[in-house]
């Protein structure tokens, strides 16, 4: 058996008992029934993960994994490719968003360079599991080989794996890579069997010209590549992205430690779709943080039967729509082991 195959025979469903138990403490607490609304669904839910109606309140930590992506090449972002690599030295000094909204979580934040175009030397506080300076150009052929697919993928279950060896019980994922859209949107098309104009969006802010660039780079590259949408593994290779792969891995290996994961938007939603693809009891295990702009997002959404928590019009990814969504994690396990029961604060229970 691959790494891949062992991580999903350990994946195993959250326990339903545990989650109506959960619901049965949070019915006892002093408020109207039900009145806490999506925060007691949300305890409710990390509760069946943890496999106890009252789980101690976990460690925080934000995966973010960089890479490029050759289908830049197409002038397909708003973006010069250098970006991806400025933007990691910005998340290493501590000086981005998701370095802002992780501190207020009090989460760590791991970084991770899968392969940018221009390597990252000397940057302690980013990790380097380059696969190579960037994918291919998917409109010309694959973006990677099934081996490099699978490297990616076994890289992150053996991070999750570390994580969770650390004391991570709650973990959120991100990403950075100019293009990363683009390579969303054929995932996305593929595995959902969409036209490329029904799930590409503008990413991050491009025009209209560069909008159908993006959409004919799409189209292309399921034409060239004819990847195979009952195959998860075939998808990624062929129209993914190394810090997509990554990030499917991460969310496998956590899910078989029973550790709930925080998606982002669109790209954290298209790792997990490739997840999900592999290992379907992997849906239980994630929580949508966000709604976000690109339209691919709804359809995977939808896929996942996920519904986000926020909807802040976000775009920006790194992973910022997660972490905000630790909060609400956070407040919700706090409400069902911290507040009071009628009984011993005194009060009536009219809903008894």
């Amino acid at each position: 058996m691959t790494l891949v195959q062992r991580t999903c025979a350990a994946v195993v469903p959250a326990s339903r008992q545990v989650a109506m138990q959960a619901q049965a403490r949070m019915d006892n607490k002093t408020k109207p029934r039900g009145s806490l609304g999506r925060l007691e669904e949300l305890a409710c839910r990390l509760a069946s993960i943890y496999g106890t109606p009252d789980p101690a309140l976990p460690t925080k930590a934000v995966v973010v994994m960089a890479a490029d992506h050759g289908s830049a090449e197409e002038g397909v972002s708003a973006y010069p490719q250098e970006v991806t690599v400025q933007m990691v030295r910005n998340f290493a000094a501590g000086g981005a968003a998701i370095n802002v909204l992780a501190r207020l979580q009090h989460a760590r934040v791991i970084v991770v360079d899968m392969g940018t175009k221009a390597p990252l030397d000397g940057l302690a506080q980013v990790r380097s599991h380059r696969l190579g300076a960037g994918t291919a150009n998917f409109t010309r052929g694959p973006a990677m080989s099934r081996e490099v697919a699978v490297r990616a993928v076994e890289f992150g279950i053996a991070l999750a794996a570390e994580l969770h060896e650390t004391g991570v019980g709650l973990l959120a994922v991100g990403e950075m890579g100019i293009a990363n859209t683009t390579a969303s949107s054929a995932i996305t098309a593929a595995l959902l069997r969409q036209t490329p104009e029904q799930v590409t969006g503008r990413g991050t802010g491009v025009d209209d010209d560069r909008l159908r660039r993006k959409v004919w780079a799409v189209g292309q590259a399921l034409e060239v590549n004819r990847p195979d949408s009952a195959d998860p593994l075939d998808v990624l290779a062929k129209v993914g992205g190394f810090e997509i792969a990554g990030l499917a891995g991460v969310i496998l290996g956590a899910a078989a430690r029973k550790v709930p994961v925080v998606l982002d938007g669109f790209i954290t939603g298209a790792a997990a779709l490739v997840a999900v693809g592999l290992c379907p009891a992997v849906g239980e295990y994630l929580i949508a943080s966000h709604r976000s702009a690109e339209p691919g997002h709804a359809f995977i959404l939808r896929r996942l039967g996920l519904r986000p928590l926020l909807d802040l019009d976000m775009r920006l990814g790194e992973g910022t729509g997660a972490a905000l969504a630790l909060n609400l994690a956070e407040a919700s396990l706090r409400l069902l082991r911290e507040m009071a029961t009628f009984e011993a604060a005194g009060v009536t229970d009219a809903g008894a």
